[in-house]
């Protein structure tokens, strides 16, 4: 199938997000879409496949004029759009999700549970995904719902497959297998569509390269034609320099300490430290228990035993509100979840984690607040009209300076961040190093969970990796590197 879409336009409430945007698809190609956050990317996706309507402009496949009214019509013709935020229903099981809305039945008009499980089973093998049918969707990692979200569309008879940050929470080897899918469905003429910030990915997997900037097409090359520093030149539009900034940032003395922190079934004996002006990574394989740790330090999680030091003296987090009294923030991975209330305003997502810095004797000073969130948007080169931006209508690089925003003006001593630049563009990645730079500059202590190797290996001072809820080494800058965390957290030694 060939797609090509020429001058599309589309706004949002006056706000152009789409302007003479093309894009030009050839059967059986892996086709590279990039750009900023905010670039107009998914919205471009999402008006060939019926979400959006286009303001102007046209959609042609395989020679034909189409305009589908609904993602039903274009998987009808042979088009599947695989979300960043996962479509799927936890009280139900993998095999009820797969099939919801599109049953088989038997002449009598029953479901066939029978076809239906051994149809599951066929595309989970296909993929080399060991879940079972009968599990519920709830028991599954965020990776493994991302897997049967790539299943689901791999059931119906796709001709084109997109795919926005597939593999955003997908563990190392669950990506290797997603690799091998897409390869082999290139083989048998499928065209795919993929969107990634992952620069390392783009130029492994893809053929051809499209770059959006600010709503506009810039350029379409041959990966081979091409190369990272000109990728991200076209995409900003100007040369970023080095991926992590340089930080000769003085480490002092130690702020926390963890002593034998243990969560029966989940992790067990978990020590370390960490100094002022620190970055102390975390990596590990997903389900190793990353996650967990820094929820139980910041008293989200039961059945908790061990000690917190912070500063030489013992703390006791029996919940969020009494970890951030005790000077410590935690960015969380999902942030639109868990870090930001997205369809209020930027200005009460910063002022409610601080309103104890903008009142006075129990009343919200509202100049107090203005000029604190003034401060945040300008300081973390946020993009919005105004304060009153809903954050549901924010990049994700900008929502994700909200949720830093946030923390930051609570003075944290401590800052955990899990996953701090999970679906953020390079651009945009870039600007939080910097914030984390210039925090562990401030003698803040930071302690940063990535699945990103080289995202960790260039921040980090020292690195702890964690495998099967135990801290199996930490590795000092000198010794880190891909292959010696990839010994430790698959259970090998140094």
């Amino acid at each position: 199938m060939q797609i090509e879409m020429r001058g599309i336009d589309k706004s949002f409430g006056g706000n152009a997000v789409l302007k003479s945007a093309g894009f030009l698809l050839d059967h059986g190609e892996i086709h590279a879409l990039m750009g900023e956050n905010g670039a107009g990317k998914s919205t471009l996706m999402k008006i060939l496949t019926g979400v959006y309507t286009r303001d102007a402009g046209t959609v042609i496949v395989d020679g034909q004029e189409v305009c589908y009214r609904n993602p039903q019509e274009a998987e009808k013709a042979g088009i599947v759009f695989i979300h960043q935020e996962l479509n799927v229903l936890f009280d139900l099981t993998v095999e009820e999700n797969m099939f919801l809305g599109k049953e088989i039945r038997n002449r009598l008009g029953v479901c066939d549970k029978k076809a239906m499980r051994a149809e599951v089973r066929k595309v989970l093998e296909r993929l080399g995904v060991k879940i079972s049918p009968e599990q519920k969707m709830s028991e599954l990692s965020v990776g493994q719902q991302q897997m049967i979200e790539i299943a689901k569309a791999l059931m119906v008879d796709a001709q084109v497959l997109i795919m926005d940050e597939p593999t955003a929470a997908l563990t190392q080897s669950e990506t290797e297998v997603l690799f091998e899918v897409v390869k082999n469905l290139r083989k048998k003429g499928v065209s795919i569509v993929y969107i990634s910030h992952r620069m390392e990915e783009i130029f492994e997997l893809c053929d051809r390269i499209t770059v959006l900037r600010d709503g506009t097409y810039i350029d379409t090359k041959k990966i081979a034609d091409t190369d990272m520093n000109d990728v991200v030149k076209m995409m900003i539009g100007r040369e970023i320099g080095e991926r992590y900034p340089v930080r000769d940032c003085k480490i002092g003395k130690t702020v926390f300490e963890v002593k034998n922190l243990t969560c029966p079934g989940v992790f067990q004996n978990v020590s370390f430290e960490v100094h002022e002006g620190e970055v102390l990574g975390v990596a590990g394989l997903m389900g190793a228990g990353r996650t967990e740790i820094m929820q139980a330090i910041f008293g989200n999680m039961p059945h908790v035993t061990g000690t917190l030091i912070l500063d030489g003296k013992e703390i006791r987090n029996k919940d969020p509100q009494q970890a951030m009294k005790n000077g410590i923030g935690f960015i969380t991975e999902d942030r639109k979840v868990e870090g930001l209330m997205l369809e209020e305003s930027i200005r009460k997502n910063i002022s409610l984690a601080n309103l104890g810095r903008i009142s006075r004797k129990g009343v919200l000073q509202k100049k107090a607040e203005r000029d604190l969130v003034q401060e945040g948007i300008e300081e973390l080169h946020i993009k919005c009209f105004n304060q009153e931006h809903e954050c549901n209508n924010l990049s994700g690089g900008n929502q994700q300076k909200v949720v830093f925003a946030k923390w930051i003006y609570t003075n944290p001593r401590v800052l955990i961040l899990d996953e701090p630049t999970r679906g953020v563009d390079i651009g945009a990645k870039k600007e939080i190093y910097t914030i984390i730079n210039e925090l562990a500059a401030k003698g803040v202590a930071i302690i940063m969970v990535s699945s990103e190797l080289p995202e960790v290996l260039g921040m980090s001072d020292r690195i702890m990796v964690v495998r099967e809820g135990l801290v199996r080494g930490v590795l000092q800058k000198e010794e880190a590197n891909q292959e010696n965390i990839m010994i430790l957290a698959t259970g090998g030694s140094l």
